[in-house]
């Protein structure tokens, strides 16, 4: 049995939908120690899949206090709670944000520069130190036909007179469908952190040209000066069978699956 939080969730929910013998657990929000131990207990799980966290960079930044409760201490409570299962966490591609390499990154090369990725990363590391076992999975940033969040697949879709990327720019997205599908394999990676998403040799300007045209959207393309690239080497998961589409053949996987191809 698998015991998904943040189950209400853009990834939770998709989750907990895909995986078969995936359960919900309940709000972590303002759960004590205590609190998440007494859950992890009476429910008959093997495994936790851990998505609920604080993800806005804004919101952790204004309220720290806030982020590292969620986005480290929640986990740090799981992690002792379930030492004799397996542990999956979500972290981010946010912390290769302050490298001083251009990428694609691979795991060792991690330096963040918010405290969201400050956070994230020190989460990887407490929780690695109580169960070895546990997989760290730094995901990218996530899309899909989904009205509750903004994301690129929603952004583009909705898009009225303009959009702006940069030629130079360079960051792996990816279809939150694939995720999902992905936890059977994910469930039996080693321990250990692993770069998690679909990888790219283009630019988002270049991938968002393409996928205008694919979907028939007439909207002016700007060009923009590059921020940090968050572009991931993938190949240590990939070696275990955890296998994405590129993020070219991901996003046109979501629009024929939500009737947006031309």
């Amino acid at each position: 049995m698998i015991l998904v939080t943040g189950a209400s969730g853009f990834v939770g929910n998709k989750i907990l939908k895909t995986c078969v013998n995936a359960i919900a657990c309940p709000s972590l929000k303002n759960a004590s120690e205590d609190d998440v131990r007494r859950i992890v207990e009476e429910n008959e799980i093997d495994t936790v899949i851990h998505t609920a966290a604080i993800a806005d960079i804004g919101v952790c930044k204004a309220d720290p206090d806030a982020s590292y409760r969620a986005n480290v201490m929640l986990p740090v409570y799981l992690a002792r709670a379930s030492k004799n299962m397996k542990l999956i966490c979500f972290s981010s591609d946010q912390v290769y944000g302050g490298s001083d390499e251009d990428g694609p990154y691979t795991e060792d090369m991690a330096k963040p520069n918010n405290v969201y990725a400050f956070h994230k990363l020190e989460m990887e590391e407490r929780v690695l130190d109580i169960t070895p076992d546990a997989v760290m999975l730094r995901a990218e940033w996530m899309y899909d036909y989904y009205l509750k969040k903004p994301n690129y697949f929603m952004n583009m879709i909705n898009a009225k007179n303009e959009v702006t990327f940069s030629s130079q720019n360079f960051r792996g997205i990816t279809y939150v469908k694939e995720v999902a599908e992905n936890m059977e394999n994910v469930i039996r990676l080693p321990g250990g952190i692993y770069n998690f998403g679909s990888e790219t040799t283009k630019s988002m300007y270049e991938i968002t040209k393409e996928f205008l045209a694919l979907i028939g959207k007439n909207v002016t393309l700007n060009d923009a000066p590059p921020p940090h690239n968050l572009w991931m080497n993938c190949e240590k998961a990939r070696r275990y069978g955890v296998i994405f589409s590129s993020v070219e053949d991901g996003l046109k996987k979501c629009a024929g699956d939500n009737g947006y191809l031309q």
